[in-house]
């Protein structure tokens, strides 16, 4: 991340020591060069496009890297209606604050030296990925190294936690609950962990590449194999009309021309079967196009986000 946006920002080709000098500071030559490599063949891998070009047009052999924001931008895109629904919720749930660390340190690395920057090219990487679990990026991190992970966890109507030393092969939202998927080493077998139940600290130990994922393993069908059943109820929303094209998918019913909270627009009233937990993420995506009338308890868990939203503004 730090590579992509050095070289994003730049308004000209960075030279190679400047990249080492600000990215790899302490690495050997051989190192860097073995690093560098790798972090720019995988940033390809991903189909960003860096430019190499010349840093000097009298001497051909100093050549620099950087990435030009009219590429790496994507290209205008047409949606249906329910499609932008769809890409709108997801832009909303995820706010990922690894990323944007990774982004500060980085802008604030090359201001303290002067380097001119674009910073407006840094829209096109803007994290949008929200996990508000504290031990979320551990095993983020975990299982792209494959590393193994311990920590402590409460089972349901445990009393105390119990220390878990886990090799986690993925980590995935089943739900509303994000949880871990791996190899209990203790237990010796396969295990899922809802990250909301770990007590304190989850810690990476040991080397990377400690383990293989077995081949074939689909991590959402794990998930849905150990995972408790989700809760489901009857809930019962009101949609103005031409919007809330997600959960008029899911309705099992719709009804036209209802009255709403207000008479800005139409009405249409959806009763689904579903997840309050799930639901109240979702709704929150909508604004003040849904409403929540029943149960309870769901108008109650979006208010409750709505309100600490808020708190968190005001901080």
């Amino acid at each position: 991340m730090n590579l992509l946006i050095m070289l994003l920002v730049q308004r000209r080709y960075v030279s190679k020591e400047r990249i080492r000098e600000f990215l790899y500071p302490g690495e050997s030559l051989d190192a860097f060069e073995k690093k560098f490599e790798r972090d720019k063949e995988e940033l390809r891998s991903l189909g960003v496009p860096i430019e190499v070009g010349k840093l000097d047009v009298y001497f051909d052999d100093e050549v620099g890297y950087r990435i030009r924001p009219d590429q790496f931008a994507l290209p205008e895109i047409s949606l249906e209606a329910d499609e932008a629904a769809v890409i709108g919720l997801a832009g909303k749930v995820w706010e990922h604050a690894r990323l944007a660390e990774a982004a500060t340190d980085a802008v604030r690395k090359l201001t303290a030296s002067g380097v001119p920057l674009d910073l407006s090219a840094l829209d096109l990487v803007q994290p949008r990925i929200g996990a508000d679990e504290p031990a979320f990026d551990v095993f983020w991190e975990a299982t792209q190294e494959r590393s193994a992970v311990q920590f402590d966890y409460r089972r349901p109507g445990a009393t105390e936690p119990t220390r878990r030393h886990v090799q986690p092969w993925g980590v995935v939202r089943y739900s509303g609950r994000w949880y871990a998927v791996g190899y209990d080493v203790d237990r010796r077998d396969e295990r899922v962990f809802r990250l909301s139940r770990i007590v304190g600290e989850a810690t990476i130990t040991g080397e990377p590449g400690a383990y293989d994922v077995p081949p074939g393993t689909d991590i959402r069908a794990v998930a849905r194999r150990l995972a408790p059943a989700p809760e489901r109820e009857q809930i019962t929303l009101l949609a103005r009309t031409g919007t809330g094209y997600g959960l008029r998918r899911d309705a099992d019913s719709v009804e036209e021309g209802v009255p709403g909270p207000d008479d800005e627009s139409g009405w249409d009233r959806l009763t689904l079967q579903g997840s309050v937990t799930v639901l109240a993420d979702e709704v929150l995506t909508y604004g003040d196009h849904v409403y929540v009338e029943a149960p309870p308890r769901l108008r109650e868990a979006v208010v409750d986000r709505l309100s600490r939203l808020v708190t968190a503004g005001a901080r």
